[in-house]
């Protein structure tokens, strides 16, 4: 159990320090955050650009910044929120029927065609 408790600890601090950084340094103007391999290869913009920014926007609550930088990131942090409730509680227990109607291998499926679309009609 302690060991379990100090995991958890440390992930809480490294990502309260994570969130630090984003909140006081805007990813655009600072060299510190990394740059998109495959938009600087292709020119493509891939279905996570833009979450470094989008990110930052949503720690200072500019929801509509942070849409217009990643959509898809702000879509899904409630399903994403969800899904980490079911998995670090006993809910999973509880409610079987709804974690496999969210997170089963239809959802994930359909999370994919999801996240294949976005990447196509972001870079029409």
């Amino acid at each position: 159990m302690v060991k379990k408790n100090l995991h958890y600890g440390i992930y809480f601090t490294i990502l309260l320090l994570v969130g630090l950084i984003y909140y006081f340094y805007h990813p655009a103007h600072y060299q510190l955050f990394p740059k998109c391999i495959f938009k600087s290869v292709t020119g493509l913009s891939c279905p996570g650009c833009g979450a470094q920014r989008a990110t930052h926007e949503l720690l200072h609550l500019n929801l509509k910044s942070a849409f217009a930088y990643n959509a898809l990131l702000v879509v899904s942090l409630p399903y994403a929120l969800a899904g980490l409730l079911l998995y670090q509680t006993n809910l999973k227990e509880r409610f079987p029927r709804t974690r496999q109607l969210l997170f089963g291998q239809k959802a994930l499926l359909v999370l994919l065609s999801i996240v294949i679309l976005f990447f196509i009609f972001r870079n029409l």
